[in-house]
C-alpha cells in the first residue's frame, strides 16, 4: 500500500527532474548529456502495471535524444543504446522501440551510432519478446545487408522472417536474391522500396528516398561513363563535359540527377555528381563511391 501510494509523487518527481535537466541542456548545447538512467529491471519492478506507461516515457526520450543529436551535428551517442535497453526491457511488446531505436543504431556517424552490433542485438531481443512479428525479421535482415554487410546473415534473417504468419511473400524471393548475389543494385532498390512504401513515419521515409536517389544517380553515371568511352574511342580523348557528347550525336540533351542538377564530368574524365547536388552531401556519407 505504502509503495502503491509512493508511486504517483515518485513519477512526479521524475518528471521534475527531467524537466530541470531539458532546461539545462537547452541553454548549454555543447555539455555532456545529463540524463537519470536507472536499471531497466529496477524500474519496471517499482512500476508494476505502469511498466508500460513509463516505457513510452523512456520511448520519448530516445527519440529526443537522438534528434537533439542529429540537429546539433553531435556524432556521441552513447547513451543511445542504455535508453533503449530501458524502454525494452519495461515494455517488451514495444514494437516501434525495436524497429526505429535498431535504425539509429546501425545507420553510419552523422545519420546514426554506426554500431549495427547494438543493432542486431536490440532486433534480436526483440524477436526474443515478439517471436511472430516478421517486420522485425525484415529490419534484422536490413542491418546485416546495409550496415554489417553480412549477406549471408542477411538472407538467413529474410528466409526466417518469410516463414512467419502474415510475411509477404517477397521476404523468401529476397532471401533467395540476396543468397544468391549477396550485394546487388537490383536487391538494394528492391529492399529501399520496400521500405519506403511501408514506412509510415516521414523520416524513414525521406531516408529510403535518398537513398532510392543514390542509386539511380550511380546508374546514370555508370550510363554516362559508357558513353564517354565510346567518345574516346571516336576522338581519342575523355570528354571535358556533357557538350562534347551531345555535339558528337551519343546524347540527345543533358542528363540530371534526381533532384534535376546535370551531371558533370570530373578531372578524371568520370561522370559524377553536380558540386551544388544536394545529393552529394549524402553521397559523402556513405563510403562506396558513386
Amino acid at each position: 500500500m505504502l509503495l502503491l501510494l509512493a508511486l504517483p509523487a515518485g513519477f512526479v518527481a521524475l518528471w521534475q527532474l527531467q524537466k530541470r535537466i531539458d532546461e539545462r541542456r537547452a541553454e548549454l548545447h555543447q555539455e555532456q548529456d545529463e540524463l537519470v538512467l536507472s536499471s531497466g529491471k529496477l524500474l519496471k519492478a517499482m512500476s508494476l502495471e505502469y511498466a508500460p506507461l513509463m516505457a513510452d516515457i523512456y520511448w520519448t526520450r530516445v527519440v529526443q535524444y537522438y534528434g537533439d543529436k542529429r540537429a546539433h551535428g553531435d556524432p556521441n551517442f552513447d547513451l543511445l543504446w542504455p535508453l533503449l535497453d530501458i524502454t525494452t526491457t519495461l515494455d517488451p511488446q514495444l514494437i516501434m522501440a525495436y524497429r526505429f531505436g535498431s535504425m539509429f543504431l546501425s545507420e553510419p556517424p552523422a545519420q546514426g551510432a554506426g554500431r549495427p552490433d547494438l543493432g542486431v542485438r536490440l532486433v534480436e531481443r526483440g524477436i526474443q519478446a515478439n517471436p511472430d512479428y516478421w517486420r522485425l525479421y525484415e529490419d534484422l535482415g536490413f542491418i546485416y545487408y546495409f550496415n554489417a554487410k553480412d549477406y549471408a546473415k542477411a538472407a538467413a534473417a529474410f528466409l526466417e522472417g518469410s516463414r512467419k504468419p502474415h510475411a509477404l511473400v517477397w521476404m523468401k524471393i529476397l532471401a533467395a536474391k540476396v543468397a544468391e548475389q549477396g550485394e546487388s543494385r537490383e536487391t538494394s532498390v528492391f529492399l529501399w522500396n520496400e521500405l519506403y512504401n511501408s514506412a509510415t513515419d516521414v523520416d524513414i521515409k525521406k531516408n529510403a528516398l535518398m537513398h532510392l536517389q543514390l542509386l539511380r544517380a550511380q546508374s546514370d553515371c555508370e550510363h554516362l561513363d559508357a558513353i564517354a568511352d565510346e567518345y574516346e574511342k571516336r576522338t581519342g580523348r575523355r570528354p571535358k563535359n556533357l557538350r562534347d557528347l551531345i555535339n558528337a550525336g551519343l546524347l540527345p540533351g543533358a542528363p540530371v540527377d534526381p533532384l534535376g542538377y546535370v551531371y558533370v564530368f570530373g578531372a578524371d574524365g568520370k561522370a559524377q555528381l553536380n558540386l551544388v547536388s544536394p545529393l552529394l552531401k549524402e553521397k559523402n556519407i556513405y563510403t562506396k563511391p558513386l
